[in-house]
C-alpha cells in the first residue's frame, strides 16, 4: 500500500512540477514577446524613415505634376485649335479652286485676307512652342507619321514620304498630331508577283 501512495505521490509532484515548468515558460516567454527599449526605438525609427521617404516621393510626384501641367496644361486646346487652321485652309483652296468666284473682282482681296489670317495663327503657334513636322522627302517615321496611301515610285527609296495629306505638329516634344502621309514603294513587276505566288 505505501508503494502505492508513494507511487501517487510521486505522481503528483511531478505533474505539479511540470505545471509549474510550464508556467514558467510562459512567463519567460512573455518577457520575450515584449520588445525592449532599443527595439521599440528601431521600429519607430524605421517608421519615420518610410514616412519620409514616401513625403519626399509625393513631394517630387507633385513639384513633376505641377511642371507637366504648366508646360502642357494647353495640350487639348492646341489640339483642337489645328481644326481651325486645317479648316481655314480648306476654305482658301475650297474658294481659290471655285469656277464661279474666278471672275470675281474682289476674289483676290478675299485670299489675302484669308493668308493672314492663317499666318498671324501659324505665328502663335510658333511663339507657343507648335512647331509643324516637316516630312515631305524624310523616311517615314511612326512615331510621327500617319500613312493614309502608298505611290509607285522608282525614283525614290521605299519608305520615302512623297505627299502631306495634313500636316503634323509638336507641343515642344509631344505629339499633338501625326502627320497624313503618302510615301514611296516599290513598283511591283510581273516578275516581283511571279515570284511571291511561288
Amino acid at each position: 500500500m505505501e508503494n502505492e501512495n508513494d507511487i501517487k505521490n510521486q505522481e503528483i509532484n511531478e505533474t505539479q512540477e511540470n505545471s509549474e515548468q510550464e508556467q514558467n515558460e510562459l512567463d519567460n516567454g512573455n518577457e520575450n514577446q515584449e520588445p525592449s527599449t532599443e527595439d521599440k526605438l528601431k521600429e519607430t525609427q524605421d517608421k519615420l524613415l518610410r514616412t519620409l521617404a514616401e513625403i519626399e516621393n509625393q513631394r517630387r510626384r507633385f513639384e513633376k505634376e505641377t511642371k507637366e501641367a504648366f508646360e502642357y496644361g494647353g495640350f487639348n486646346f492646341a489640339r483642337e485649335t489645328l481644326a481651325v487652321l486645317d479648316n481655314l485652309q480648306r476654305a482658301y483652296q475650297s474658294i481659290k479652286n471655285d469656277e464661279g468666284l474666278k471672275d470675281n473682282k474682289d476674289l483676290n482681296k478675299f485670299l489675302e485676307n484669308i493668308e493672314i489670317i492663317e499666318k498671324d495663327l501659324i505665328s502663335i503657334f510658333e511663339k507657343n512652342n507648335i512647331k509643324k513636322i516637316k516630312c515631305v522627302n524624310e523616311k517615314f517615321d511612326p512615331n510621327q507619321h500617319q500613312a493614309m496611301l502608298e505611290i509607285e515610285d522608282e525614283k525614290v527609296e521605299p519608305g520615302t514620304i512623297l505627299q502631306e495629306i495634313q500636316p503634323g505638329y509638336f507641343l515642344k516634344d509631344r505629339l499633338l498630331r501625326p502627320s497624313f502621309v503618302a510615301i514611296a514603294k516599290k513598283k511591283i513587276t510581273e516578275t516581283d508577283e511571279n515570284k511571291e505566288k511561288n
